[in-house]
């Protein structure tokens, strides 16, 4: 059965999460939330400052240090963690609905991807509570020892998480980070606050204790900033720009804080002359126009050999011009807008310099006079150091390039600052082997594209971060290693 989601109703949480609490900020403020699809108000939250961080980093201290969370046994830990995520599924409606209202994707897919893909992290992960285990060491120095290592919880994480996947992204930071026994404070994007909100309920009914999870709303130059440079946050992680990004490695130094970062990507999307064409077509038209490619591991950069090249971006635009552009709660709508006026100027921007360095097979424009909708567009013929090849859109936009030798097309791929993913479509498994080798990029797709687990591993190379989102080595970003050297004989 379909479920109509009443878009008109009241937002239950829009304060921040302290403590257990939903509580205003310290000074009152308050900031609007806005409906993509629309440009109108759906909400005022509560805007967070320096100084409330200050109080919620101080309930997250204080619940590591004299609180439950890192001394429950280790299954009861995954348990509460597991029934977060059933929580989440039983609450895909509204979960849904938010996300939609507030970031401008379809319902169906925030519904039907984003929560069952949330909650599923909050299951894997759980595992890890009960899998954090040391090692014994034989060690040759002089004498008698029992020698050996302990996991231990950094202590106080804070997470920093875009617009683009809300709820997804907070799951996948804050799932690890709470099995390995941490306590947390997170802020969400200034443009979508209202999911992260809502999981801090479902934490606290999941039997999460208060003050182990925080939500601080709120812009990056203050809240960001402040949870990155405060002295008694062991670790932030953060995934955004590759420039926000340096500017919290520029933070964090002051207390030497462990920094992880997913940050941006010009991924390359490679389709050889051997590939099934039909699928390539279909898959890579899904990496770059998903999410109105609000992804940072979006297929933007697609190289196809000359010998297959028309019939790819012929396909290709034929697709762009069939792609549902809506609003989010229109049941046929496939993508929705992009989230919010400051990113459809930025991207509409990169449409007008992308008109002055290639050809515009389909799109280039804005859809309607309401709203933050973007057309579908494919660019062709672009010189190797134009912008729209080098620099990161983050949009529905796809630049086309041929090729006709493959250590070229391999030196072209690898010739951006970024490192996140790409992708290689062929029937042959040498080539495959060989390429996904060669290609320098933290995820390699092999005639798919987008494809994510709780298992994989996710995170980019060079200028597109350090550290690893889920998978087992995740758990090395959220725990310390002790080791501990006894005299048997003493």
């Amino acid at each position: 059965m379909t479920v109509t989601p009443d878009i008109h109703a009241p937002i239950e949480h829009t304060k921040l999460l302290i403590g257990g609490e939903f509580v205003d900020a310290l000074d009152g403020k308050v900031f609007d939330t806005i409906n993509p699809s629309t440009g109108e108000v759906i909400t005022q939250v509560a805007e967070g400052s320096a100084a409330d961080v200050d109080r919620a980093v101080a309930v997250a201290r204080d619940a590591f240090e004299n609180g439950p969370w890192r001394r429950m046994k280790p299954n009861e830990r995954a348990a509460a963690l597991w029934r977060l995520g059933d929580l989440l599924l039983a609450d895909a409606d509204e979960m849904g609905r938010v996300e939609t209202l507030d970031q401008g994707k379809p319902f169906a897919f925030a519904k039907g991807g984003d929560v069952p893909s949330a909650a599923g992290l909050f299951h894997y992960m759980s595992g890890f509570a009960t899998k954090l285990e040391g090692a014994t060491i034989p060690i040759s120095a002089p004498g008698n020892f029992h020698t050996y290592t302990r996991r231990e919880a950094l202590g106080v994480v804070g997470l920093i998480v875009p617009w683009n996947f809300p709820l997804t992204i907070s799951a996948w930071k804050l799932a690890p980070a709470l099995a390995a026994g941490n306590t947390v404070v997170l802020k969400p994007a200034e443009a979508t606050p209202l999911s992260a909100l809502r999981l801090g309920q479902l934490a606290l009914e999941a039997g999460i204790p208060p003050g182990v999870f925080n939500v601080v709303n709120g812009y990056g130059s203050t809240v960001g900033q402040r949870l990155a440079e405060h002295p008694d946050v062991d670790k932030v992680s953060f995934t955004g720009s590759t420039a926000t990004g340096r500017r919290i490695l520029d933070s964090a130094k002051g207390n030497l804080k462990r920094v992880t970062l997913e940050l941006g990507g010009k991924s390359a999307n490679i389709i050889f002359p051997d590939a099934d064409i039909e699928a390539a077509i279909a898959g890579s038209s899904a990496g770059i126009f998903f999410n109105a490619g609000q992804a940072c591991a979006a297929a933007s950069r697609l190289y196809v050999h000359d010998d297959v090249y028309d019939e790819v971006i012929a396909g290709m635009a034929e697709k762009a011009r069939q792609i549902k552009v809506g609003d989010g709660f229109d049941p046929t709508s496939e993508i929705g807008p992009v989230a919010s006026k400051e990113h459809f100027d930025r991207v509409s921007g990169y449409l007008e310099v992308g008109k002055g360095e290639g050809e515009v097979v389909t799109g280039g424009a804005r859809l309607g006079e309401r709203g933050y909708f973007i057309e579908p567009t494919i660019f062709a013929g672009a010189a190797p150091d134009a912008r729209i090849i080098k620099e990161e859109i983050f949009g529905p936009v796809v630049v086309a390039s041929r090729f006709s030798d493959t250590d070229d097309v391999i030196a072209q791929a690898n010739d951006t600052r970024y490192g996140l993913a790409s992708g290689v479509w062929t029937s042959n498994v040498s080539t495959a082997h060989s390429v996904a080798a060669r290609i320098q990029a933290g995820t390699v797709w092999v005639n798919s594209y987008g494809v994510f687990d709780p298992s994989m591993p996710f995170g980019g190379m060079k200028e597109s971060g350090w550290g690893r989102e889920m998978g087992h080595d995740v758990m090395h970003d959220y725990t310390d290693v002790k080791t501990v050297c006894v005299n048997i004989d003493g």
